[in-house]
């Protein structure tokens, strides 16, 4: 018996796509349990600490590193890169509206870390402590 990943539907045995939710079933978990939206991290193996994720929001957050570590690698990047803009114009003072925006961008993710509403990049919230 197989469920999807993603929405813990049952689905046929051999199926590459879920019926009810169109995921693709190539990372398919094979199971006598069905899986529920609570669990899906689990079923995909890579279950993300919140512990983790607020303290690396919390004294790295200027360079995107919990962005990183929830897979979330494009806005890391950009976080990154607007971290290093601001640092190197910070003379000029055109600097600080960089590290300003990256500044209030991580206390919000910073906020929604602490709360269990930050997701990953499937989209499931990271609440496990």
């Amino acid at each position: 018996m197989a469920y999807c990943y993603r929405c813990g539907e049952e689905i046929a045995d051999g199926s590459n796509f879920c019926g009810s939710c169109g995921a693709n079933q190539k990372d398919r978990v094979t199971s006598k349990t069905r899986r529920t939206d609570s669990t899906s991290n689990e079923a995909i193996g890579r279950q993300k600490s919140r512990l983790a994720l607020t303290l690396l929001a919390l004294f790295l957050g200027e360079l995107g590193v919990h962005r990183f570590y929830t897979g979330h690698i494009g806005t890391g990047i950009i976080m990154l890169v607007l971290t290093i803009i601001g640092y190197s114009t910070i003379v000029f003072g055109i600097g600080f509206v960089f590290l300003g925006i990256v500044g209030i961008w991580n206390i919000v993710d910073l906020i929604l870390a602490i709360a269990g509403k930050f997701k990953d990049k499937n989209g499931n919230s990271i609440t496990e402590w």
